[in-house]
């Protein structure tokens, strides 16, 4: 197939293109800047020019492939409300010029607020929240609706390797910055992960079956105590592991400590069956557990 990828250069869109390209499928990549263009065509995938705001040059892509998987999304918080605006817009332009056809497109979704006091599970169904902007499912939901053969790769809160620039390494700044690493009160939370090596291998899996209306987890370990992945970081960086709660946890973390008090964890037992989908790759300790990590 020949699959468009939006997000093509970043820390989740870049394996999944690797991934289909070992797999034998072409790859037309989404590319906002000169740096994204230039990493997409060394990784040996056509470049298309645009982003998320530039519906024609979406529109032309998608025309011009068989297949779409969409993991770009604007992680800017400081403009979140906004960002998730335009993901949905995206997604929903998309999906007009896949109506009709039968081609597939994948969503990227999330696992916050999904469950609470249990697992979440891929039947669970996320339900409008204010705290939690983001609108990826719903528009999947609407392009569905309309006959789309739309679905849904939902991602742990750690999409974690060597490299990784997202949850995990904050925290490591914030305990290096603060010297201290942190869990909110008693930090019996949990959140789950899952290397993206293996998180490509079930975008890749899931757009090669090309259903529509699924719901896949992407989750390796589905509970992670958050105190465990703090007393790591503490050790590796030779600095205490403290509770901080109220006032002091916002003064700690910031605008994450929403994030670092959630309950973040699901099980994938429905996605391993559906893909015939294992994992291969260190889980998130182990991997967590290298200097890499640690670097200045």
């Amino acid at each position: 197939m020949r699959i468009f990828v939006t997000g093509a250069s970043g820390w989740v869109g870049s394996a999944v293109v690797q991934e289909l390209l070992g797999a034998g499928h072409k790859v037309l990549g989404l590319a906002r800047s000169d740096s994204a263009a230039a990493a997409i065509k060394a990784a040996g995938a056509e470049v298309q020019r645009g982003s998320l705001d530039t519906p024609d040059s979406l529109r032309g892509a998608v025309r011009s492939c068989d297949a779409v998987i969409h993991t770009a999304f604007n992680h800017d918080f400081s403009k979140f409300v906004e960002n998730c605006n335009a993901d949905a817009r995206a997604i929903e332009i998309m999906g007009e010029e896949l109506k009709g056809s039968e081609r597939p497109m994948l969503v990227t979704g999330g696992l916050a607020l999904l469950a609470s006091g249990r697992p979440a599970t891929e039947e669970d169904v996320p339900s409008p929240n204010a705290n939690v902007p983001r609108m990826s499912e719903a528009a999947a939901a609407k392009v569905a609706a309309q006959g789309v053969r739309a679905s849904v790769v939902r991602l742990p809160p750690s999409v974690h390797g060597l490299g990784d620039h997202g949850f995990v390494p904050h925290l490591i700044r914030l305990a290096r910055d603060k010297q201290a690493a942190a869990f909110i009160d008693k930090g019996d939370n949990h959140w789950a992960g899952v290397h993206r090596l293996d998180a490509a291998r079930v975008f890749r899996l899931a757009i090669e079956r090309g259903v529509g209306g699924e719901r896949y987890h992407a989750v390796e370990e589905p509970s992670v105590p958050f105190k465990a992945i703090a007393a790591l970081i503490g050790r590796r960086l030779g600095v205490p592991v403290v509770s901080r709660s109220g006032e002091a946890a916002i003064e700690h973390f910031g605008w994450f400590a929403g994030f670092a008090g959630l309950e973040m964890y699901a099980t994938s037992e429905r996605t391993r069956t559906l893909l015939n989908w294992e994992p291969k790759q260190p889980p998130l300790l182990d991997d967590l557990d290298q200097p890499g990590y640690f670097g200045a």
